[in-house]
């Protein structure tokens, strides 16, 4: 068996198709590791969410920001954006199939024997493992659970902008969900800059990247979310897979042992 991690789809189907073509991808005998945004702004969501669905156990999937998105459209009354490619699954004969399996989804997921943790946006230094898994295990709860519409109501926002374990509730439930799918700068004690989108080079005044402050652990983490860097982090154990394929860029796979990228250009 062989584990191929792959960054932000988001709905490039084709694209999807080609590079797991170029390493005879079987999900009788691989599994894929999705970082996150299956979909959205793509032009063949809902392909792409069926085709991850299809997999079944051969596929490990944590949520990004525009999967959410599209259960805070179906579960918290939210209204689609103009850019947004999600009108097909919300039409589609199974949609309700595939969003109850997409609520089934997780946060980050942890591999202990490659020491290695994926969540779409990646994990903040303030958080060892076990403080990860536990808040990823608490949202995630709360997405499969009867509170799930009250979450997705009041999902969006950029406040609280740290952790601090005293949270409760939508604020503590939103500052998770932000350091794991939204994250890009923060400052030492964790507060994150939501809005700067840019490059690394361009951080704002008092916060860096995620990934250049030290961690408690020797971790690995593999994440998506930040095109602008295009798959550059400068540091070997924080792995980038979002090359911007929606936007012209690649799709960028890597094979989990080997460390060896397949790109396919979009």
């Amino acid at each position: 068996m062989t584990d191929f991690a792959i960054g932000d789809i988001q709905g490039c189907y084709d694209r999807l198709k080609d590079v797991l073509g170029k390493v005879d991808f079987s999900p009788s005998r691989d599994r894929l590791w999705v970082a996150g945004d299956l979909i959205n702004r793509g032009p063949s969501s809902l392909e792409t969410l069926r085709y991850i669905e299809s997999l079944g156990n051969s596929a490990v999937v944590v949520l990004g920001n525009h999967d959410l998105h599209l259960l805070a459209v179906v579960l918290g009354g939210h209204a689609l954006k103009r850019k947004d490619t999600l009108a097909e699954i919300l039409n589609a004969p199974d949609r309700d199939k595939l969003v109850n399996w997409l609520r089934q989804q997780n946060l980050c997921v942890h591999d202990a024997e490659r020491n290695l943790m994926m969540a779409h946006a990646g994990v903040p230094h303030i958080w060892n493992v076990e403080q990860a898994l536990a808040s990823a295990r608490e949202v995630e709860n709360v997405i499969r659970g009867e509170q799930a519409p009250e979450y997705f109501a009041h999902m969006y926002g950029n406040k609280p902008e740290r952790w601090d374990e005293k949270l409760s509730g939508m604020d503590r439930w939103r500052v998770i969900t932000n350091y794991f799918t939204r994250m890009r700068f923060i400052a030492t004690d964790g507060r994150l800059e939501l809005t700067a989108k840019e490059s690394f080079g361009s951080a704002p005044e008092g916060f860096a990247p995620w990934f250049e402050f030290s961690r408690p652990d020797d971790l690995r983490v593999i994440f998506g979310h930040w095109a602008a860097i295009e798959g550059k982090t400068g540091i070997d154990r924080f792995i980038a897979l979002d090359t911007g394929c929606v936007w012209g860029g690649a799709l960028t796979m890597m094979n989990l042992d080997s460390g060896e990228k397949i790109h396919c250009d979009c």
